[in-house]
């Protein structure tokens, strides 16, 4: 529970108290704190009190106290926006004076009336909320939980009916075999009691099972609600819906307590029907395995065979194949453009992966002629909040570092990097022009006398500016990037970055910068550069099978973010200028076809930048390749002699066709006819057991509870996590937890994480909470306390699993899993 004190229109004191609740139980009690008298609250304190639901509902209640009679202790009464069955609460007034002490009476508590919600017929603003609490001391807030009552109708019911007070109430996810409690809670906020019959709807995905003393059909009086349970078991893998209804009984009596009450039943039956999904996930660590083909024909036939195979020790059933046709290579990153990793997004350098690609595909489909106004607002969207989220890790001097302000300072490259991107979003959703101005100065001031920049800042992964820390190589990426923004050469800062440039090319025998130079001379219209450069480069290319990829060894390792970024790079030289005469598109295709093999399950790649820079030159290759016309024609067919048929053309060529394959392993056989070109994946999911060997990091779980006899109980979880690793540190560490089936974090361990100074970022999604941590050092330790609440009652409760790894180099990574002590 947390308290602000004002004074004069500023605070002047803030606390947090902690208060234990009963989950599932009406919770009533007095909060009381003393305030000093002092001439800093004179003439009037003004005080809120407020706290914020686990369901993101604020709860909240506001009073001045006139300094010159009294600071006598406050019992709050405190303004829910909404009636909730899980948090019950009433409101309470004292009408006496707050200088006299003792013991207060509740006058009759306020109603806060139900109404069932229309479409704003005769509208009515309730005062009695938690916006008002601090509205009333002229309290400005922004806030992304419920504060407002929302507009209600009263009384413009002709007959009983059972309004949207029906909810049910379902985790995210559950793992397959445990048994999951499904509760729906039927509301009456009308003024008679009724009769209601609660019915769940059969389905294939789970099994009901036996429930002892449910009933399912019973009265609901006035302002009263009813529970109703069902035990189920899912017997699928995947997303499972669960579907409730509730039909008003014509009868003519309710029986409540010792009263009877007569009930007339509606003219005919009125329902409401609730429908929502949760997650049935296997045991263990999910893995993906995927084999990609590029196949391009000019009215011929090609058959090729897949192999897939499953490693030696899999869980139970967990196996699943997927084969996906597409008419275009832009297509799979489209269809998952807002996860492209399946990883977290939470700093400015990972937020970019949520924005950059948006434009590069926006650029194609227009330049093609196929950007649809349904494409176009879904890549709005999420320009729109991929701009906003960036703008928090804005510096006060306008650059960008991956986590704003609370690092040091911004970053050059992370700048450089935001500064063209918001260049390229400005066509299609509106960017101030004062970022990318003030993002451009704040380089400028780091261009030192030889034309070169400085490197400022910390970026958590060096590989994602190229693997190489020169200022060179920072700089050849920075005049990249003002040209991009549409500078000339003849700018000063352009100008100067060029001449560092050419003095250090013939000196820097390094792969990365070779390729990323290449392209930057090419956008400088330096022809003779540039030939010498992508000549230098072919002289070292790599070749596989009818591919072509470069390459940079590190201590003998390779490492393939880069090689998927240097060889992205070379594309886009190669077709960002004038054809050279041996350098056409046919050996910009074998670049493509390596690039398209190393394609993820979602379309992206391996980390972050990689993904970037290859889905700009796949955009780029794919607009100068493209074609109206073709049609190809897929077979696969599955060991089992099944077969799938696809075809593909202008018509469908950006439709996602997707086909879950019978038996998901063995030789598959896949024939391909026709004109054009098909982008074919397999993706092969199946889960493991977590394993302790070959780990570069270690982790020890210890959850405790108290298992008492109540239906919801908490479970403490503490981690430690250490390093063990080749490297003396790592880059940016994920711990990412996944919670137990019918648990939420609480509020206050929320809070205690995100104060925590060794924890940069703290994000809940889907079931899982997931902490950014600095670099860690070798054979360094650290221990953290999650705190977990049961909100749904799951039985036969399964391990949760703990990951932790390196965010750009996800190979070095732990996993371990807990459970509740309390399973028996």
């Amino acid at each position: 529970m947390s308290q602000w004190v004002f004074s004069k229109g500023s605070m002047a004191k803030n606390g947090r108290a902690s208060v234990n609740v009963q989950y599932g139980k009406e919770n009533k009690g007095k909060l009381a704190f003393t305030l000093k008298k002092t001439i800093a609250l004179s003439p009037f304190a003004q005080v809120v009190v407020y706290t914020v639901l686990p369901n993101r509902e604020t709860v909240a209640d506001s009073w001045n106290f006139p300094s010159e009679q009294c600071f006598s202790d406050k019992a709050f009464g405190m303004l829910p926006v909404q009636m909730l069955v899980d948090y019950s609460y009433q409101v309470w007034e004292y009408n006496d004076d707050p200088c006299i002490p003792g013991d207060r009476n509740p006058v009759d508590p306020p109603v806060v009336t139900m109404g069932r919600r229309l479409l704003f017929y005769y509208p009515y603003y309730s005062e009695n909320d938690a916006y008002s609490a601090f509205k009333a001391i002229g309290v400005k807030i922004a806030t992304n939980s419920d504060v407002k009552d929302p507009v209600y109708c009263h009384d413009l019911m002709v007959r009983p009916a059972i309004g949207q007070p029906l909810t049910v109430s379902v985790p995210y996810s559950v793992i397959r075999g445990e048994e999951l409690t499904l509760k729906a809670t039927v509301l009456n906020y009308l003024s008679k009691c009724f009769k209601v019959k609660v019915t769940l709807g059969s389905s294939n995905e789970f099994s009901v099972l036996p429930c002892k003393d449910c009933n399912y059909t019973r009265c609901v009086c006035a302002g009263e609600t009813k529970t109703f349970e069902w035990i189920i078991k899912a017997s699928v893998l995947g997303k499972v819906s669960v579907a409730v209804r509730a039909d008003g009984v014509e009868t003519h009596s309710c029986g409540m307590e010792g009263r009877e009450e007569e009930v007339t039943g509606p003219e005919r039956p009125h329902f409401d029907t609730v429908v929502q999904l949760f997650l049935v996930e296997a045991d263990g660590v999910q893995q993906i395995i995927t084999q990609n083909e590029l196949i391009c024909l000019t009215g011929n036939r090609v058959n090729t065979t897949v192999s897939l195979k499953l490693p030696e020790v899999v869980v139970k059933d967990s196996a699943k194949c997927f084969v996906t046709v597409l008419g275009d290579l832009i297509s799979h990153a489209l269809k998952n453009i807002a996860d492209l990793l399946r990883m977290p997004y939470g700093c400015g350098e990972q937020n970019m992966l949520n924005f950059a690609p948006n434009i590069y595909i926006l650029q194609y489909l227009e330049s093609s002629g196929q950007l649809t106004p349904e494409i176009l607002a879904r890549a709005k969207t999420f320009l729109e909040t991929g701009y906003q989220t960036q703008l928090k890790h804005k510096h006060y001097d306008g650059s960008y570092s991956a986590f704003g302000n609370s690092d040091s300072s911004g970053h050059t490259w992370l700048t450089a990097y935001v500064m063209k991107i918001f260049g390229g979003a400005k066509k299609y959703v509106f960017v101030d022009e004062t970022n990318i101005d003030q993002a451009k100065n704040w380089l400028a001031q780091r261009q030192q006398k030889n034309g070169c920049f400085k490197t400022v800042g910390v970026l958590y992964h060096n590989e994602m500016k190229g693997g190489v820390s020169d200022d060179v190589t920072l700089t050849a990426y920075i005049v990249a990037a003002l040209l991009e923004l549409g500078m000339k050469t003849s700018d000063p800062m352009v100008k100067k970055g060029l001449v560092c440039l050419k003095e250090a090319s013939s000196n820097v025998n390094n792969m990365y910068f070779t390729a990323l130079a290449s392209y930057t001379f090419t956008l400088a219209g330096d022809q003779e550069m540039r030939q010498k450069l992508i000549s230098n480069l072919d002289n070292r290319v790599k070749r596989e099978g009818d591919g072509r990829y470069w390459t940079q060894e590190n201590n003998g390792q390779r490492t393939s973010s880069l090689e998927v970024e240097m060889s992205s790079y070379v594309l886009l030289a190669l077709l960002s200028g004038p054809t050279l005469p041996s350098f056409k598109l046919d050996y910009s295709a074998t670049i493509v076809r390596w690039l398209a093999k190393r394609q993820n399950a979602y379309g992206g790649f391996s980390s972050t930048q990689d993904t970037v820079v290859a889905l700009q030159a796949l955009a780029k290759y794919s607009a100068a390749t493209y074609s109206p016309t073709g049609t190809v024609v897929v077979s696969v067919t599955s060991p089992s002699n099944q077969k799938y048929n696809f075809i593909v053309n202008q018509r469908n060529r950006l439709l996602y066709q997707e086909r879950q394959l019978q038996p998901p392993t063995g030789n598959f056989t896949l024939a391909t006819g026709g004109q054009g070109c098909v982008f074919v994946q397999f993706a092969l999911h199946y889960s493991v057991l977590p394993s302790a060997s070959t780990m570069a990091f270690s982790i020890i779980t210890d959850a405790t509870s108290t298992c008492n006899s109540r239906q919801y109980y908490t479970v403490t979880l503490a981690l430690n996590v250490r390093y063990n690793g080749p490297r003396e540190e790592t880059y940016m560490v994920i711990i990412n937890v996944k919670l137990l089936s019918g648990f939420v974090l609480d509020d206050l361990s929320l809070q205690d994480l995100q104060q925590d100074s060794r924890i940069k970022l703290v994000e809940q999604n889907e079931g899982h909470v997931i902490l950014y941590l600095d670099r860690m050092k070798k054979k360094e330790g650290k221990t953290f306390t999650l705190v977990l609440l049961q909100t749904v009652v799951v039985k036969n409760l399964k391990p949760a699993v703990v990951k932790v790894y390196d965010y750009y180099k996800t190979g070095e990574g732990a996993v371990k899993q807990y459970t509740s002590p309390c399973v028996k």
